[in-house]
């Protein structure tokens, strides 16, 4: 009776499934990856890449928008220092020194109509 519930139990054991091999895990790791890249790396390297050239092309009398919302005109660019000077108030003359990075958007006479 013994030796019947040991054979018996290297048959159950010789009847489990074989675990999966490295290469059926390594495919969908693969396609997990690739959607990563195509769905969120690329595109914000472009929106990178596309901010990056707005602020180098930069010049006076450029209507701005920086990341704190403050509306401006561009005065004065220092590219080695990376600081922008910016007029935000017309009547008094008022100026902000701010960094490159601070500069959301400039605007374009279609958007100061409401058009977009």
């Amino acid at each position: 009776m013994i030796e019947s519930l040991q054979y018996s139990w290297i048959l159950f054991a010789q009847d489990a499934p074989e675990a999966p091999s490295g290469g059926s895990f390594l495919m969908p790791m693969a396609i997990i990856m690739l959607l990563f890249y195509l769905l969120i790396l690329r595109p914000q390297k472009k929106k990178e890449q596309s901010m990056r050239s707005m602020v180098d092309d930069l010049k006076e009398k450029d209507r701005v928008v920086t990341i704190g919302g403050i509306h401006g005109v561009v005065t004065n660019v220092q590219r080695d220092q990376d600081l922008i000077t910016i007029r935000i108030d017309e009547s008094t003359g008022a100026k902000m020194r701010v960094g490159s990075s601070a500069i959301a958007r400039v605007v374009i006479d279609e958007d100061k109509d409401g058009k977009k």
